[in-house]
């Protein structure tokens, strides 16, 4: 038998657990002890004017976790950067991106000015002291898995990958190439996904974070999808007519049962929660853009991504 010490260390070393009955906590999402990630929507509007600043896509409150938070692993962030003005960042992060929505400057970063402009994407490694210059009025969306390391109580030490710069006329001519390639018309989906060469096993942009540029065309479907991964859409381009309609089941032919609809709006975001069946429409006359970032580094490496497309007859495939 277990007997007290005489200093209570014992005591202490007892008194945090906890024993459940098997059924009572294997589903802490479906009992409600842990939120489910909710739909979120951000618009234009928190980064079309105002001054120099970070503005959080902060949904930390519902996840019941510190915050700010975009989903239990990543926090996304409108920049929004005056002309000739600086932002300081530091975030405990292990891997950072973000897309320019607009301007120009150059970041500083370990000893390195990463030039960037319009339709750029810049990558980072853990954190460090990063200072970013705008030449002129300039609004970019940051990606990063800070929520992922204060959940695990740790701090980005080591370095997973090298700064990396996709410019603008570099992903567009990859874009140009898959959309024209013979099956393009054939395919889930005409996009290209952003990769980094130190990272062959994942074959993502970070060993965390997961990238896509992608076009939908004119009066096109993307058939439903989903993944284990959370999304966290920015939409740039779009015309009215361009939506998502997400829900948790499918139908025998395929289709979203009792799906919510989200409008596409240009230069804004929205959540689309994991295990969510989700397809993509374009109604209007013209071509839409978009750029879906997930924790999907992080999924693929743990084998849990579990990605799943609806085919035209109805049955489900991996892509």
């Amino acid at each position: 038998m277990t007997t007290l010490d005489k200093s209570g260390k014992l005591k202490d070393l007892l008194e945090n657990g906890l024993y459940y009955e098997y059924t009572k906590a294997a589903d802490p999402i479906g009992s409600g002890a842990i939120a489910k990630i909710p739909f979120a929507e951000f618009g234009r509007e928190l980064h079309e004017t105002g001054g120099t600043r970070i503005i959080p896509l902060d949904i930390s409150k519902t996840l019941s976790c510190e915050g700010p938070a975009t989903s239990p692993a990543l926090c996304a962030n409108f920049v929004r950067i005056l002309a000739e003005e600086a932002l300081s960042t530091n975030f405990n992060a292990t891997s950072q991106l973000f897309y320019v929505i607009h301007g120009s400057g150059y970041t500083e970063f370990d000893g390195v000015d990463i030039p960037w402009k319009t339709g750029d994407f810049v990558v980072l490694p853990m954190g460090k002291d990063t200072r970013h210059f705008a030449h002129d009025n300039s609004v970019f969306y940051l990606v990063h898995d800070e929520p992922l390391l204060r959940y695990l109580g740790v701090k980005a030490s080591i370095p997973r990958f090298k700064p990396t710069l996709y410019t603008s006329e570099d992903s567009l001519r990859e874009l140009d190439k898959v959309r024209k390639e013979a099956d393009a018309a054939n395919r889930s989906r005409i996009s290209v996904l952003l990769a980094n060469k130190e990272l062959d096993q994942t074959l993502t942009v970070t060993h965390t974070l997961w990238a896509m540029l992608g076009v939908l065309p004119k009066d096109a479907i993307q058939l439903p999808h989903r993944h284990q991964s959370v999304a966290l859409d920015l939409i740039l381009d779009c015309e009215p007519g361009c939506y998502t309609l997400v829900g948790t089941r499918i139908s025998a032919k395929g289709k979203i049962i009792d799906a919510t609809r989200i409008n596409w709006k240009p230069y804004s975001a929205f959540i689309t929660p994991p295990g969510y069946w989700h397809a993509h429409y374009n109604e209007s006359s013209s071509e839409a853009h978009l750029i879906p970032m997930q924790d999907a580094g992080l999924q693929t490496y743990l084998r849990t991504l579990d990605i799943k497309f609806v085919l035209p007859n109805g049955e489900t495939s991996a892509p």
